[in-house]
């Protein structure tokens, strides 16, 4: 069930623990033990059949760089990093993590609703299995050079797709929303060609790798790839292992356990959609293979935030055609993409009703989810007080107003008894000037006026609601000019942005005064700038 109360564990931040080296961690492979191997070890692009993954190498960086560290992470972890440079070298997959041997693992996917055939990790790397906290945590990096799966491609990532990913990952964390996490960022010291906008005219940018942490990188597209082989025993091997080690309380597997873990599927893919509604993230490309089976945030290319609200955005030059990843219809995607799951599940199973009952619940769970979500941005908590139209009124008006979602949320987070006070939260919110916002002045006057009726009905002190919203209406998102700025200067050899973006994304909710100045709408010369309103996949 989701929680909109947003409660992020710090108990290993506040106490006094004993922490381990993590280099002395031993390495506890499942993944890599227990399932099917690609017989041949030679590193060529080909396809793999009957296995779940390829034993790959990494590839020795010219002049690996520590450029950033997750502390946070580490400390929830209770893990030290204490010898940084043999720390640099696993983390830039120069040396190896004790005898572990790495693999990349074997997947399918569905790219802009078209089957793709076999993808997999064409420049990521699993390098360690670790047992931490109950927890057996894959550490995989992204960009350490190329695997049988690269599919010609070399490999590699550039710093600046690398500091995206690195800092959204820990700033989803913060913001509550499920996702994998990302420990370091190192620059390998060579050069690697990118064409950002798929021009004919590509550049040698600066090789990054992100080390990223979860408990299982497994996607939609890894049950996929068997079953459009019709290879149902790998299949039914990843699935029982899945369950094994990620799902462990729906027992044995059987035709009733596939079942129940579909529908855990389902509710984990749900609540992770509504978290990305709530505080405004597009995913950008929502690929089969960029869903993950335990409901993460998973591979953070051309992502964004809403900004101005528009629910047709999307961040993706690719998909700035038909838009089929924009922010309105993320929950729709999502709910093609189980279908999709529910399809390779289907040989399994052997029934299709059951597999339909479950779909047709997501998109019923949704509404009630989403209309609950949106009902308490505007601190109305009883749900069944607020009605669809005030909803459906108040995003019509974000629309037409070129609301910042951010700034409008986070404003009317507070006491507000009358218009006057609410129409100045307009104004500092909206990207409009002043004369095409007062032509919807009476339309907002309606809404609010409708919106303070059912405000009275609640039966929540004005204190505690300001407290509620607050915990769910983020002040600090990682906007795209942000980003952008800290690569610039990580690009000249300055991480002191990315460091104060790490920083302010570490605490999203509070008021943080000092860092004021990213409480702000995005500038006008970020508007039409690469990298801050045109990403593509290139990285």
């Amino acid at each position: 069930m989701l929680v909109l109360a947003i409660s992020i564990d710090y108990k290993n931040l506040n106490k006094e623990i004993k922490m381990i080296g993590l280099l002395d961690i031993k390495n506890e492979a499942h993944f890599s033990k227990e399932l099917a191997s690609d017989p041949i070890t030679a590193i060529y692009p080909r396809e793999v059949t009957q296995a779940c993954f390829s034993f790959s190498q990494t590839k020795k960086p010219a002049n690996p760089e520590l450029v950033h560290l997750s502390e946070q992470f580490l400390a929830e972890l209770g893990v030290a990093a204490d010898n940084k440079n043999e720390l640099v070298g696993v983390l830039s997959g120069a040396e190896t993590f004790h005898d572990f041997k790495p693999y990349a693992m074997c997947y399918g996917g569905h790219q802009f609703g078209n089957w793709a055939g076999q993808l997999g990790d064409g420049r990521a790397l699993n390098i360690a299995e670790l047992p931490i906290n109950g927890k057996n945590w894959k550490l995989q990096l992204k960009g350490a050079g190329p695997t049988p799966y690269s599919r010609g491609a070399d490999g590699f990532a550039v710093l600046r797709s690398s500091i995206r990913e690195y800092l959204c990952s820990e700033a989803m964390h913060n913001l509550g929303i499920p996702t994998t996490r990302a420990l370091s960022l190192v620059k390998t010291g060579d050069l690697v060609s990118r064409d950002i906008l798929y021009s004919g005219h590509p550049k040698d940018e600066q090789g990054a790798i992100v080390c990223r942490a979860a408990e299982s990188f497994i996607r939609f597209g890894s049950f996929e790839i068997f079953s459009a082989r019709g290879d149902k025993y790998s299949l039914k091997k990843l699935v029982d292992y899945t369950i094994k080690h990620h799902f462990t309380e729906l027992g044995k597997p059987n035709k009733e356990t596939y079942l129940h873990f579909f529908q855990t599927v389902v509710s984990k893919t749900l609540e992770m959609i509504i978290h990305w509604q709530r505080v405004g993230f597009v995913h950008g490309v929502m690929n089969t293979d960029n869903m993950s089976i335990l409901g993460l945030t998973i591979d953070y290319g051309p992502y964004g935030w809403l900004e101005d609200f528009d629910p047709e955005w999307t961040p993706n030059t690719t998909d700035s055609g038909h838009r089929r990843y924009r922010f309105g219809n993320q929950h729709s995607v999502a709910l093609w993409n189980l279908t999709q799951l529910a399809n390779a599940l289907y040989s399994l199973v052997e029934e299709v009703e059951p597999l339909q009952e479950i779909l047709n619940r997501y998109t019923s769970d949704y509404h009630v989810l989403y209309h609950k979500m949106m009902a308490s941005k505007i601190g109305i908590f009883t749900a069944s007080n607020a009605s669809p139209e005030l909803i459906s009124e108040l995003k019509s008006l974000l629309s037409k107003s070129e609301i910042d979602m951010t700034i409008f949320y986070r404003e009317f987070s507070k006491e507000i008894k009358d218009f006057d006070a609410f129409w100045k939260v307009i104004i500092l919110a909206s990207y409009q000037n002043k004369e095409a916002l007062e032509n919807g002045i009476n339309a907002w006057q309606d809404w609010f006026e409708d919106f303070y009726a059912v405000l009275k009905k609640e039966a929540i002190e004005s204190e505690e609601r300001i407290k509620a919203m607050r915990a769910i209406n983020p002040k600090y998102v990682l906007r795209n000019y942000m980003a952008q700025l800290a690569i610039d200067d990580a690009e000249k050899n300055d991480y002191g942005l990315l460091d104060e973006l790490y920083r302010v994304l570490k605490k999203p909710y509070d008021e943080q005064p000092e860092m004021e100045k990213w409480f702000a709408k995005r500038p006008d010369w970020a508007k039409e700038k690469v990298g801050c309103s045109m990403l593509s996949c290139s990285s």
